[in-house]
């Protein structure tokens, strides 16, 4: 059961890196043709501006969650390294608790933020609706909480995918 949840959140992983990948990818296209538009063309653009914050804004979420599996996210631990070795252990569940607890009401109240706004439509892209520019929020929130549980029930998972890579390797070399 543990490897079969552990392959699942791979699985989510990889798709979340080349989700973020990819939105900045296409976000580092997007800009520059905006601004050929606007200055070579004398025409600028009305849809790269906004397209790029979204996709910045899903890259954002998104890509935190990975971050966060990775063990790459910002962590500041000023105080908590200053405590006593014997408290560590449990000033880092209350500190994966807390994130948990910020992680669902992100995914609660950007559900919400996306229920309440679906009925409004964008002034600079007429079709898209507001709630779906704010659907990285609880996408972003439940991924993360899905990595903060995993933490909690089967440790620091940040270095395995290294070590299991390495065996696949050895092992198509082995065959």
């Amino acid at each position: 059961m543990k490897n079969t949840l552990l392959r699942v959140n791979d699985a989510i992983y990889l798709t979340c890196i080349w989700v973020a990948g990819l939105a900045i990818t296409v976000m580092a296209l997007i800009i520059p043709w905006g601004i050929f538009a606007r200055y070579v063309l004398g025409s600028g653009a009305g849809w790269p501006e906004p397209v790029s914050i979204m996709l910045m804004v899903l890259f954002t979420f998104i890509g935190a969650a990975a971050s966060y599996r990775a063990g790459a996210h910002m962590a500041v631990t000023t105080f908590t390294d200053r405590l006593p070795d014997h408290w560590q252990p449990t000033i880092s569940v209350l500190v994966q608790l807390l994130m948990a607890v910020i992680c669902l009401f992100m995914t609660i109240w950007g559900i919400k933020l996306c229920i309440a706004t679906w009925n409004q439509f964008m002034s600079t892209l007429p079709t898209l609706r507001v709630g779906v520019t704010y659907a990285p929020i609880p996408i972003g929130g439940f991924l993360s909480l899905i990595f903060i549980l995993e933490r909690l029930f089967f440790g620091d998972q940040s270095h395995r995918r290294a070590v299991n890579f390495e065996l696949l390797e050895d092992s198509k070399e082995a065959v």
